[in-house]
């Protein structure tokens, strides 16, 4: 079995639109979630969200590749470019033939469909642009950042609601883990911050008017953000045989299902999904120093995730360090578990660790160190991220310090 090392990063979300400045925000706990600037907002009753702000792309992009890219797409290949240039891989010969890009996406092209939606049933027109399905696919992202950094390898996206970055994560772990590939460029994005991305999500009646406070007694729910990150993964030996720079280790990683409800989280599933991935990566309970929580800001995953940390840590749990960073950049469903791995890379490599704002009242069901509203040092040697899904659908990833 190889061993897996983070080489590059990249990110564009609410709080930055480049890794420097996400981890500068999550330092200073800054929040990006303010009101949105989208279409039609008057006729929501959500009016907030963690939005890219200032985003233009035709700074970034010609006319044809906007015509090909969904607002997913383009923050993934902006999120792609910036960690394959850090991490100084060029695709060539049979490492192209290996390399690969998996990504998480719950909605893909969201945007699109929204525009088109509009063409037909609002303003009554008979036909739309020919690129309309290109554009919208789940694969989008995947297939246009393996044409542009010519990976030949295994491409492709994975759909598991709130859990599919850390499921492609995963995904792109294993390949590398297994020596079917040397290096894989992974992550997700997301960008649902549309009138009928929003309004379908106000449905649910989990959506918060006015902020995200994960773990605080008075939390009222979850609130949306868009983005993306990306990774490079690469087998250490590859990596070092180079001189690349190690950002962390990726030591393990497990996936379970509830098989129990669709929108009710289990916390059996929840926890053996931890268990597996602290097994997977070789680690006692008391090597983890910080867990990135799935922390939605909803009554139901924030007990359920309490309770299961409690359970599979035991007394180490009072010693452990838990933060939701939703709170600050927000929930980006399909894409959230990708800018939450900066977090945990940041306790890793810097030794900050990223706090839980908005947190105002201690909840007597979540009695955790949840690192309310300011950021701590603190030395930690591994960590782990939590995503539990919509589905029942847990994954969960455990990093180690370089």
């Amino acid at each position: 079995m190889k061993r897996v090392v983070i080489t590059g990063m990249g990110t564009i979300n609410a709080l930055g639109k480049n890794v420097p400045d996400t981890m500068a925000a999550l330092a200073e706990g800054r929040c990006g979630i303010a009101p949105i600037n989208i279409r039609d907002v008057d006729r929501l009753s959500i009016k907030i969200g963690g939005q890219v702000r200032g985003f233009e792309p035709e700074a970034h992009f010609n006319r044809q590749q906007i015509a090909l890219y969904d607002r997913f797409t383009q923050f993934t290949m902006l999120a792609a470019k910036e960690a394959i240039s850090q991490s100084g891989l060029e695709f060539h010969g049979l490492l192209a033939d290996e390399a690969g890009a998996i990504f998480g996406t719950a909605g893909g092209g969201v945007n699109t469909w929204d525009e088109n939606y509009r063409t037909v049933y609002e303003e009554g027109k008979n036909r739309v642009h020919p690129f309309v399905v290109p554009k919208l696919m789940n694969n989008a992202a995947a297939s246009h950042v393996s044409m542009e950094y010519n990976l030949k390898g295994a491409s492709y996206s994975v759909s598991t609601a709130c859990a599919s970055s850390n499921h492609a994560m995963g995904q792109a772990f294993m390949m590398v883990r297994s020596g079917q590939s040397r290096a894989m460029v992974t992550g997700g994005a997301e960008a649902m911050l549309s009138f009928g991305g929003i309004k379908a999500w106000e449905g649910l009646r989990v959506m918060s008017k006015d902020a995200c406070r994960p773990f605080s007694a008075n939390r009222n729910g979850m609130v949306q953000g868009e983005g993306a990150a990306v990774f490079v993964f690469e087998e250490l030996e590859h990596a070092r045989a180079r001189g690349a720079d190690i950002i962390a280790e990726v030591a393990g990683f497990a996936m379970t299902s509830d098989a129990s409800d669709i929108v009710v989280p289990s916390k059996q599933g929840a926890a053996r999904a931890v268990r597996g991935a602290l097994r997977d990566a070789a680690m006692a309970a008391q090597d983890v120093g910080y867990i990135n929580a799935h922390g939605t800001g909803t009554s139901a995953n924030d007990k359920t995730e309490c309770a299961v940390v409690a359970d599979v840590f035991g007394p180490h749990a009072d010693k452990l360090m838990i933060s939701s960073t939703k709170s600050m950049h927000g929930h980006l469903i399909g894409g959230t578990g990708a800018v939450e791995l900066l977090a945990c890379i940041m306790a890793l490599r810097d030794g900050i660790i990223a706090p839980t704002i908005g947190y105002e009242e201690p909840d007597p069901e979540c009695t955790l160190d949840v690192v309310p509203n300011e950021a701590r040092e603190a030395k930690v040697d591994a960590v782990l991220s939590n995503a539990f899904a919509f589905g029942g659908l847990n994954a969960v990833l455990a990093l180690r310090k370089a």
